[in-house]
Formats: C-alpha cells, structure tokens, sequence
C-alpha cells in the first residue's frame, strides 16, 4: 500500500490571526456560517463544560462539523477564567483545532484568545447589520475589557456612528480604553460613569462584561434601540434584567444553546418573563429569509449571543485559506 505524504500542520499565533482576518472580513464569514447553520448543513452538539469544586475557571470543548465538498471537522479547547481581567489578560485562553473531514488529519493549531474575539465582535457585527435601524448612529459600549476592542470595530463597520460612550468597571478604565481607540475613529467617544448615562438615548448598545447580576434595565431603553447582549456566555452569568428580556424581540445564534446555556434567558425564564416561543429567530434564519427581522423601527431588538463551536470552525477554515495563498504562520512537516 502507498503511504500518503502527511500535509503541513499550519500553527498560526495572535498577531497572524489579526493580521489576516479583521473584524469587517470575519462578519462576512459568520453569514455565510450562520445561513449554513439555517439550512441544516453543520452539525454541531452542545459544549461541554468542566466546572471543578473550587476552581478559578472553567475548560471547555466545542466541537463542530462541517461538510461539503471539503469537509472539516473543528473543536475549540478554551478555558473561561474571569480573573484574568484584573491583571491584563484576556479570560478566554486556549486553542483552536481543524481537521480534515477526510482523513482526520490535523491541519492547524490556533489561538483561541484572537479568534474567539473576533468571531464574537463579527456575530456582534452581522446582528446589528440585520436587525439595527439603518439610521443609527449612537453607540452605547458597556465593558472596556478585551472583548470591547473588536466589539468597537464591528459596529463600526457596519453603521456610520456619531458618538459612543462607554462605560467601564470604573470610570479610570473606561477613559483608558476611549484614550485606546479614539486615534483610530472620526466619531467622538466619552467615556461615562454609569451604564444609565451610556445607553439613555442610544440607538445601539453592546453588553460585554462578566457581569453574573443583571444591569441592564428597560427604563434606561429608548424605542427602536438594538442591543447585542454578548457578556453572559454561562447559566451563571446574567447582563440583561428579566423584564427587558421580556419586553424586547429576541434573537439568538442558536436556540438550543439559548436554552440550556444563557443565563439571561434562563433568570428572565424563571421570572415568568420568557418562554421558548419568545426566540423569535436564529440570526442564520433572517439571513435565508425565513424571518423577517425587525419589523417596527419603535422594536427594540436584542441578540443573545452566546458563540458557537460553528464560528470557531468557520473563522479557522478562512483563516488556513488565506495562511496558505500568503505562506502566512509556521507550517510544520511530519
């Protein structure tokens, strides 16, 4: 029998990643992911969760399938360490692996800190591209940790913004981040010491903290806001208050996850304020047109996301394309 050479394992670090895959680039990959998804075409169980006794932090393992004429198979290893803000690092540490559908062959080793930020920020993107109103222009940030970086540059590309305020976990550190990111922008950023001064009058608001009460309150909510609710990936961890929750049209990245996972629908479902019949749809869904999306400018809208294995899988995939047409990355032969 005939041995067939192995192909090249690609390893890409941080900065290859960000280098070629920017946010605007990646929002482009999770459509076609998300339209995917809608149509059946991935295949993809829930994460599994390793929550010790005691411990700082969480592992998780996110795997995902994906076929068509090149068939690929992907699994996140992440952990979850929430501490890890308070002195400089991102919470979200681990890689992300590709396989070929094929053979089961290990194409590339990735990090997981660089992708993960960017397929969030580019859901974050895509969300409000399909569900803000075309008009809006006012921006209310709350979190400046990691996350907040990409999260800017989503909304960013997707609509002409005015004006962004943000609010930190404390009013130094939201200044620090506007300092950050200004040079990079024509809009004026103001950095604001509370979350009812950041979201009063905003058109859109991202939530992307590691909250594990809700804070986020429907008074504060002006008609016709979108909200991308991103911090709270965890049942335990809540960013939305149940009535808001409940007031607003839902949409998610995924119902089952929804479900089981998001502690802002499970608090708001406990309070009596949702049910499962309040996902209103899939982000893929209003992609292929099987919901219409916003169908009021007075709605407010919120999307629930949570991440998936599939966008992990889906931003690798892109990122192996471009890593082999540019001989990007360290290429390592058996």
């Amino acid at each position: 029998m005939t041995r067939v050479a192995a192909e090249p394992m690609l390893f890409l670090k941080a900065s290859e990643i960000a280098r070629l895959m920017p946010v605007a680039d990646c929002i482009e990959v999770m459509a076609d992911a998300m339209a995917a998804l809608a149509r059946g075409e991935i295949h993809q169980p829930l994460r599994t969760i390793v929550r010790p006794p005691g411990a700082v932090g969480l592992l998780g393992l996110m795997p995902a399938y994906m076929g068509g004429e090149t068939p690929l198979y992907g699994a996140k290893v992440a952990g979850f360490f929430p501490g890890n803000s308070a002195f400089g690092m991102d919470p979200h540490q681990g890689c992300v692996l590709l396989f070929s559908g094929s053979t089961g062959a290990l194409m590339a080793v990735m990090d997981a800190t660089e992708i993960t930020g960017i397929r969030t920020a580019a859901m974050t993107g895509l969300a409000t591209r399909l569900l803000a109103r075309p008009e809006a222009c006012r921006l209310a940030l709350i979190g400046s940790g990691h996350q907040a970086h990409w999260q800017l540059q989503a909304v960013a590309a997707v609509r002409a913004l005015d004006e962004v305020r943000v609010c930190g976990r404390d009013l130094a550190r939201a200044q620090a981040f506007v300092e950050r990111e200004q040079p990079s922008y024509d809009f004026k950023m103001t950095a604001v010491d509370s979350v009812e001064e950041a979201v009063r009058d905003a058109d859109i608001v991202v939530t992307v903290t590691n909250a594990a009460e809700p804070f986020l309150r429907p008074e504060w909510i002006a008609p016709g806001t979108h909200i991308n609710a991103v911090g709270s990936s965890t049942p335990s961890h809540c960013e939305i208050e149940p009535a808001l929750m409940g007031q607003a049209r839902l949409f998610v990245d995924r119902r089952e996850s929804t479900l089981a996972e998001s502690g802002d629908y499970l608090q708001a479902a406990r309070a009596g304020c949702v049910t499962p019949d309040s996902l209103l749809a899939e982000i893929g869904e209003v992609l292929i047109g099987a919901h219409p999306g916003r169908t009021c400018t007075a709605d407010v809208t919120l999307f629930k996301s949570l991440g998936m294995a599939l966008e992990d899988l889906a931003t690798a995939k892109m990122l192996h394309q471009r890593a082999l047409s540019t001989q990007s990355g360290i290429w390592l032969s058996s």
